[in-house]
């Protein structure tokens, strides 16, 4: 697996899978030609070295006259080209994932995105992160549909319509996950010194969705909205004081009791494409229910900077003494930990 950001001049043009790009619009090769300088994420594949996604996105701030209706002068970002081979690791998510962290780096209110209609696996996957269709943009290539996405919290939107924002509506939680499957899971929030060749193209890793099992006591008590830091805990090559820390934020979508599921297939259909556990460990914890409490969650935010367990004690003001698997905190310790790990303060809503 290799997700790089590279020039266009370091990308096989000539790979097959450019080819229904090229079908798609007559002046893709020359318009790749120009961007040799402009960079692009890449997803190649490590046994045939083929690609499999390619992403391209652009900054802009102009009136978009050639849109019907027009879309008024405004800082967004647009999505430039956007083709993945879908092969069931969610490799979809990751991408929008990649595009919603530049929109918020580059402090933008809108992304829009121009597709044919006959993409409907794309336009499914760009829904369901609360694109919305706007207009339409004729070219000599035929008719595109427009879809916009802001990013701002909007009511008639769910909660993951309006991923990546939080909203601080219900309780918030510290939640201790072991360093074994911290980054598995969350593969934006590896650590400097966490080799990146375990960050494997899987479901689990891919997606903005996940599904962590756990017997940790007050779990069960979690509900859809929750508010989640991540806590990745100590690896035990030095003081946990320093070696553990906060890496990323999510939100609780689901909550469910392992006894919920009426059999087996049930639960794997449930958890496998989401969860760090394999095929053979899920079928263990469902005959012995060790690990009760299901937790479904998005992957909302990693944080810039990691926050140690020394300042989450002492700067942050968390008990020294309590839990650190499970813990409650204040909103104002969440939105503490929040801004230092530097989290842009709009993704974060009262």
């Amino acid at each position: 697996m290799a997700f790089e950001h590279k020039k266009f001049a370091a990308i096989n043009l000539d790979d097959a899978f450019f080819d229904s790009l090229k079908a798609d619009y007559v002046e893709f090769t020359e318009w790749f030609v120009k961007k040799q300088d402009n960079l692009a994420y890449v997803f190649t594949d490590d046994n045939t070295g083929l690609i499999d996604g390619f992403l391209y996105l652009k900054q802009e701030a102009e009136e978009l006259m050639d849109i019907d209706p027009p879309l008024p002068a405004l800082n967004r970002l647009k999505v430039g080209t956007f083709k993945i081979n879908a092969h069931g690791t969610k490799l979809g998510d990751r991408f929008v994932k990649k595009i919603f962290d530049h929109a918020i780096a580059a402090d933008v209110r809108e992304i829009y995105v121009t597709v044919f209609p006959k993409h409907a696996g794309l336009i499914a996957l760009l829904a369901r992160y609360g694109f919305e269709k706007q207009g339409t943009k004729t070219t000599k290539n035929g008719v595109e549909d427009v879809f916009v996405k802001r990013v701002s919290w909007n009511t008639r939107f769910d909660r993951l319509k309006n991923y990546p924002l939080v909203k601080l509506d219900q309780s918030q939680y510290l939640l201790g996950i072991y360093p074994i499957y911290h980054t598995r899971l969350l593969p934006d929030s590896i650590l400097n010194n966490e080799d990146k060749i375990i960050v494997e193209d899987v479901s689990h890793t891919n997606s903005i969705n996940k599904i962590y099992l756990t017997a940790m006591r007050g779990t069960e008590a979690l509900k859809p909205g929750d508010a989640l830091v991540i806590y990745r805990t100590s690896d035990n090559q030095g003081p946990a004081e320093y070696r553990a820390v906060a890496t990323s934020i999510c939100v609780v979508q689901e909550l469910r009791n392992i006894r919920s599921f009426a059999t087996e297939k049930d639960f794997l259909d449930y958890c496998l494409p989401f969860s760090v556990f394999t095929d053979k460990e899920l079928k263990e914890f469902y005959a012995h229910k060790k690990y009760p409490n299901v937790i479904r969650f998005t992957y909302n935010i990693a944080l810039g900077k990691r926050i140690t367990r020394h300042e989450l004690i002492e700067g942050v003001g968390i008990d020294r003494g309590a839990y650190a698997g499970f813990m409650k905190l204040s909103v104002a310790q969440f939105k503490d930990i929040a801004a230092r790990g530097k989290v842009n303060e709009s993704l974060v809503v009262d």
